[in-house]
């Protein structure tokens, strides 16, 4: 009898993350799978060539939820999804990450009785003020299944109570993406006339940091000053682009440039002299590519990307990014290496785990 696996997604990076996982169902005979996304079909935020990157099918099913409000997200999801799997047959739901979204559908499926498993499992910043810190709370309090991605993760679902035969540390899935599309990047046209290792990747995304735009204008001239002749690749979309371009910067080396595909974005930063970032999924690549990376935050979810990897923290300081990247440019960064499991292969133990349990 199969065992029949529903995997929900609620933004753009779940699909990064998931689609190693559909890959390893698709060569299982033990279980089938149904990908839901809590957004509409037409989502902007969702490239028209992001399922073919990815070599995965586009969802099963749309839940249709598109509001601002995080309160009014979760009801509406809670009840959409809830007729989702009034619809359709289902033993496991695997939720990701830590979305307003995520919650709703961890609510809905302990509610109905299924079986929950959370993948990236055991993550904090123990700033319970952040919205997001509440969503991980309560999907892991929920879960019967915690998939961690390293040490620390599994240590934090510990101390808070979770029984041993719940956690299981499987590594990082983002590099089981990594290693699959190794051979599949895309150079883009944004790096006509520039040679690999010879410029930096810029990205933008956290809502704190667009908020203060007269610290984040130092942050962007202490970028230009110090890259100086280098030149400095912004990818960006909505609210940063909007923001960043209205500062009319008077510097020719950042270069704005609209989002990248999935496969063009793996090449930039897979061959970039260095990368700033505000993303902690970026610097968990660049971790694994080995590229010097400077995070615009004061914590990570995963320090292994510190402890181990390749990226330093420099908060929202505009000097200290100024020193770090001075280094970057000089050639003067730490030693680097993989934190354990961040092999490629977690997907295969999430799979592994789902039908022998």
């Amino acid at each position: 009898m199969k065992h029949h696996i529903c995997i929900f997604t609620g933004a753009r990076p779940n699909f990064i993350k998931v689609a190693p996982l559909i890959h390893a169902v698709q060569q299982t005979d033990d279980c089938d799978y149904q990908l839901v996304y809590a957004g509409c079909a037409d989502d902007p935020t969702l490239e028209a060539t992001l399922f073919d990157d990815l070599q995965i099918p586009a969802p099963d099913a749309f839940l249709g939820v598109d509001c601002e409000n995080l309160n009014e997200l979760t009801g509406r999801v809670m009840s959409e999804f809830e007729r989702y799997l009034s619809e359709h047959e289902t033993d496991t739901v695997i939720v990701v990450d830590d979305l307003a979204s995520t919650m709703a559908a961890a609510i809905v499926t302990k509610k109905r009785g299924l079986r929950l498993a959370h993948l990236v499992a055991g993550t904090r910043s123990f700033d319970i003020s952040m919205p997001k810190e509440i969503n991980r709370l309560v999907i892991d309090g929920l879960s019967d299944l915690l998939f961690t991605a390293g040490v620390g993760s599994s240590s934090i679902a510990t101390r808070e109570g979770a029984e041993n035969h719940k956690i299981y540390l499987v590594g990082n899935i983002l590099m089981d993406t990594l290693r699959y599309n190794h051979d599949r990047w895309q150079r883009p046209a944004c790096l006509d006339g520039i040679d690999n290792g010879r410029y930096l990747v810029f990205t933008l995304n956290r809502k704190a940091l667009l908020a203060d735009e007269e610290n984040l204008q130092r942050m962007l001239g202490a970028i230009s000053e110090v890259a100086g002749d280098i030149p400095v690749i912004a990818p960006l979309r909505g609210r940063a682009l909007e923001v960043v371009s209205g500062f009319k910067l008077q510097t020719s080396n950042i270069k704005l440039q609209t989002s990248l595909s999935y496969l063009e974005f793996g090449y930039l930063t897979t061959h970039a002299m260095g990368i700033i970032t505000d993303s902690g999924n970026v610097a968990e690549e660049a971790t694994f590519n080995h590229v010097p990376c400077i995070t615009l935050n004061s914590y990570t979810e995963h320090i292994e990307t510190v402890k181990q990897g390749s990226n330093i923290l420099v908060g929202e300081d505009a000097e200290q990014l100024r020193s770090a990247l001075g280094d970057m440019v000089a050639g003067r960064w730490k030693s680097s290496s993989l934190p354990d499991r961040w092999d490629g292969r977690t997907a295969e133990r999430i799979v592994s785990i789902l039908t022998q349990t």
